[in-house]
């Protein structure tokens, strides 16, 4: 398969699309991170996607589209290759940098590239994704434009997005998106669709991205910066600390680099969802300047000690310039558990009487809602 026709590129996760001449430089280089936000598309007969897959890029064999919903049989292409005439070749590797011996231009580094990332993103017309922690805190410290948070009533993100915007003296400016049953169910044709997924984890996160940006949008925004990609790359998780049998890494830096492998896998969902409610999403987090200087921290700014040590080490201390110390210390709590997402598409498929004994049962009740909801529309 060739890409055939002119080029066609498109930006990743930053207002900034890259020219030809850029991506063209960045392939004679092999240089994986030549200063962008991601990109991918057609480019002079070839296909391509950087190295981190910031943009979303399918094919089917035969064509290629930004969305599945334009295949029939779509696959993601893999991040870092190019494709000529239907020769594959992956012609970039996320690098693997020295750490930096030195904490304090360890931390220098990172404190200005995500000050340079998010200086490029446009204050007019922006609303930041805010759930209260850390990563979306400081994204706020940085860009004063309005914030939103989506979960059902009581949830965590709610009380926590509150909390926080109190904290940082932003309360007035954060609107809560209170998610219900109908909203969800509401939002799952068009959502699945866009996304080419329907199981319960990926769900229970692009339902409150959707959401969020649905609002964001009617409110006149069309931009909503994400904290994504700050837990893959500041190790963020819990089995990065604890290296368990859920990672393969025998090391916390090597733990870290196996969950910045998996983004261009993840990605697509979180930028499928808000594109899908007509908003531009905008990741400062993930822009080439950021991602190298975290790829040099050392293992003791990324996790502290084991097991339940402070983790995001170099993330909250830099976090800790620009806010309050509750909120730059905030713990992790995912997108999908913290909007109560997850638990209540568990409910719904429950009543629908898809019970979890059948497994997958989340799967298994959205599939067949969308399968009724097509047999109805045709019969009218």
């Amino acid at each position: 398969m060739t890409a055939g026709g002119p080029t066609e590129l498109r930006g990743g996760v930053l207002p900034r699309i890259p020219g030809p001449d850029s991506v063209r430089e960045a392939l004679d280089r092999t240089d994986p991170l030549p200063g962008t936000g991601g990109f991918a598309g057609s480019l002079d007969g070839r296909l391509v996607r950087d190295v981190l897959g910031r943009r979303p890029l399918y094919t089917d064999g035969e064509d290629w589209a930004f969305s599945p919903a334009d295949l029939d049989d779509p696959t993601l292409f893999p991040a870092g290759t190019i494709d000529d005439d239907g020769g594959r070749e992956q012609v970039w590797e996320l690098p693997v940098p020295d750490p930096e011996s030195d904490h304090d231009p360890a931390l220098e580094a990172v404190d200005r590239a995500l000050a340079e990332s998010v200086a490029d993103v446009p204050a007019e017309g922006t609303a930041v994704a805010f759930s209260g922690g850390v990563d979306s805190a400081l994204l706020a410290a940085f860009l004063d434009v309005p914030l939103y948070v989506a979960g059902f009533p009581g949830s965590h993100d709610i009380e926590a997005a509150r909390s926080a915007a109190a904290a940082m003296g932003r309360e007035g400016e954060l609107t809560v998106v209170e998610l219900t049953h109908g909203a969800l169910e509401r939002a799952l044709p068009k959502l699945v669709s866009a996304i080419d997924r329907a199981n319960a984890m990926d769900l229970g996160i692009a339902l409150p991205l959707y959401l969020t940006a649905e609002r964001a949008r009617e409110e006149g925004h069309d931009r909503l910066a994400l904290g994504q990609g700050a837990d893959e790359l500041f190790g963020g998780y819990e089995k990065v600390a604890t290296l368990d049998g859920r990672v393969e890494a025998t090391t916390v830096r090597g733990a870290v680099r196996e969950q910045v492998l998996g983004l261009p896998d993840e990605l697509p969902r979180d930028v499928l969802a808000v594109e899908a409610a007509g908003v531009r999403p905008v990741a400062p987090y993930l822009h080439d300047r950021v991602i190298g200087a975290a790829l040099r921290l050392p293992p003791e700014l990324l996790v502290e000690g084991g097991g339940d040590g402070r983790r995001k080490i170099a993330l909250r201390r830099v976090a800790s310039r620009y806010l309050p110390g509750e909120v730059a210390d905030r713990p992790k709590k995912a997108l999908q558990y913290g909007s109560d997402a997850d638990r209540e598409l568990d409910r719904i498929a429950r009543r629908a009487g898809y019970k979890r004994r059948i497994g997958n049962h989340v799967e298994a009740f959205v599939r067949a809602r969308l399968r009724d909801d097509g047999a109805t529309e045709a019969d009218e």
